[in-house]
């Protein structure tokens, strides 16, 4: 085991498509994309918090036990999102990778 096994949180990563239809009832869908990004298509139901936004979630997410379902375009911000919930206390959050390979309808 090397020093960087001890820096690296894991984490829960999933498929979109499949994340979706096992979605729980009390969970939040997270779009880490920019506004623009978000208004030109989303998953429907989903709440947009800009990556660099993600230190206000308190505001939108209270409740630290809330599973988190979190996306971007490719996965790379949603990955960054996922690490920093993590850091900070929210405790059931899983990375859906990037809106690229949704199948579903996006909601404008």
């Amino acid at each position: 085991m090397g020093f960087f096994d001890f820096v690296k949180k894991e984490h829960k990563t999933m498929n979109i498509n499949a994340a979706l239809k096992n979605l729980p009832e009390s969970a939040v869908i997270i779009d880490v994309r920019e506004p623009q990004e978000y208004a030109q298509g989303h998953i429907p139901g989903s709440i947009n918090v800009p990556v660099m936004a993600i230190r206000r979630i308190g505001e939108r997410v209270p409740d630290k036990s809330t599973p988190l379902f979190v996306y971007c375009r490719s996965g790379a911000r949603s990955n960054r999102a996922v690490m920093y919930l993590l850091d900070t206390g929210y405790s059931d959050v899983t990375d859906m990778g990037g809106v690229a390979s949704y199948r579903g309808t996006l909601e404008t």
